[in-house]
């Protein structure tokens, strides 16, 4: 990418309630990062959701999601809808910054 600004947005999840699930594990999330960028002055758009979340052993694990495409021009397909939910709640907090970000459709590309 060219050109890029970068904006990253934290936030602290109510306990219970995001559980991402890899395989058969369960992750119970308690801390989102996402991290929007503006290439060449375009729209906004969510890069990387990062979540922070206990795993099955109790122990604290970082769960990465890439939500550009591979040709970075819009949401990766089959991105589930509650990250996308998330990504919504860190551009609404990041507002008051100038971010303004449209949420994809969550449905497969």
């Amino acid at each position: 990418m060219k050109d890029e600004t970068k904006v990253d947005v934290s936030f602290h999840l109510q306990p219970g309630s995001l559980i991402v699930t890899q395989g058969s594990n369960a992750f119970e999330a308690y801390h989102a990062s996402v991290e929007f960028v503006d290439v060449s002055d375009g729209p906004w758009l969510g890069d990387k959701a990062r979540l922070t979340a206990k795993g099955p052993d109790g122990k604290s694990v970082v769960l990465t999601v890439d939500l550009l495409n591979d040709t970075y021009d819009g949401p990766r397909a089959g991105v589930p809808a509650s990250i996308w939910k998330v990504v919504a709640l860190a551009a609404t907090t990041a507002g008051d910054i100038g971010i303004t970000y449209p949420t994809p459709d969550p449905r497969p590309m």
